[in-house]
């Protein structure tokens, strides 16, 4: 258990923190980590992301205690991860990728044997609380490994709360797991959120982190390329679609549109669907709206599409925008969440 001291303004906080592991047999020093600045709120739900390798697991690995860093600071809930080892790991509950539960116990054995690493006394221990909060009051005395794959990702949730943590960091907790038991999960962490614990997360699923996370910092190649508010780091990228459907079939597009500063040409869709592609620091929607009128066409219907997460993660990471228009409704480690809408 964590002495009671007054809460820090970071939950986390990490200054020029660096990771390099060393060569092994024909293989070249690797430096996972560079320099990393980080500050982290007490009472965020904050977004780690980043392509594969780029240092977000190190990074975990290092807060949690499994690997040492080559140089920098880094300190949980106030206490610096060497000098204060003890309290700092006390402070922080990890809930990791890989599903390492004892088959062969409850898992109200597990969140009683995991109490008693962190000596928490027996008469202050929550099993039957964090059953309950997960939903798996009814299986407390079911062996694990009759437990589905989904109850049992949440009884890893579970197992990183014994000692109420006062930080709790989400590992790609959402991997595998179906649209239900997904929605369940994140119902339970905004309440552990609204209830003072700052949550870390990490996750594949852009749009999970957009609609979760207040605050949201990319890393790539080892180096944090962005740290914001989400809505301040969406409103970055000044680029809009708006496609604007006319009254009557058309052959071409409007002579005047094709004079406006917009981006690339605009396109023609099904006869009656115009699509404009801008940037309102260049050029005003209602300009655009006025074109089309002075062009003799009435406006039957419009709609307009914004940059979201997926875009400014790429323009971060790559940096090509063809490759951002190209991302859209693909399949890949960055796709939309199973059940949601794809990105675009």
């Amino acid at each position: 258990m964590i002495p009671m001291v007054p809460p820090p303004v970071h939950a986390v906080s990490v200054r020029g923190l660096n990771k390099v592991y060393a060569a092994s047999g024909r293989g070249l020093a690797r430096q996972a980590l560079r320099a990393i600045d980080l500050n982290i709120p007490r009472g965020s739900l904050f977004g780690l992301l980043g392509p594969n390798g780029a240092g977000k697991s190190t990074l975990i690995n290092i807060l949690a205690g499994l690997v040492n860093k080559t140089a920098g600071e880094a300190a949980i809930w106030g206490f610096d991860i060497e000098r204060e080892t003890r309290n700092a790991r006390s402070a922080i509950g990890v809930v990791p990728q890989e599903l390492n539960i004892d088959p062969f116990f409850t898992p109200r054995e597990l969140l009683e044997l995991q109490a008693g690493f962190y000596g928490v006394p027996a008469g202050r221990r929550r099993t039957a609380e964090l059953l309950d909060a997960v939903g798996l009051a009814g299986y407390g005395d079911a062996y694990a490994r009759t437990l589905s794959g989904g109850m049992r990702r949440r009884l890893m949730v579970a197992k990183a709360m014994v000692h109420a943590p006062p930080v709790l960091v989400l590992d790609e907790p959402t991997a595998g797991v179906d649209v239900e038991l997904r929605r369940q999960l994140w119902e339970h962490v905004r309440e552990l959120n609204r209830r003072g614990t700052t949550v870390l997360l990490t996750t594949h699923y852009l749009e999970e982190a957009e609609q979760l996370c207040d605050t949201i910092a990319i890393i790539n190649r080892g180096e944090v390329v962005a740290c914001e508010s989400t809505r301040s780091l969406i409103g970055q990228l000044d680029r809009k679609e708006l496609a604007i459907l006319v009254d009557r079939d058309l052959t071409e597009v409007p002579e005047a549109l094709t004079a406006l500063p917009v981006e690339g040409p605009v396109e023609l869709e099904i006869g009656r669907r115009l699509i404009v592609r801008y940037r309102p620091s260049r050029v005003r929607v209602d300009t655009i709206l006025a074109v089309v009128q002075a062009a003799g066409l009435g406006i039957v219907d419009l709609t307009t599409e914004e940059a979201d997460l997926e875009d400014i993660f790429l323009t971060l990471t790559r940096g090509d925008d063809a490759e951002i228009q190209e991302g859209r409704g693909r399949t890949g480690p960055y796709a939309a969440a199973p059940g949601a809408s794809a990105v675009g």
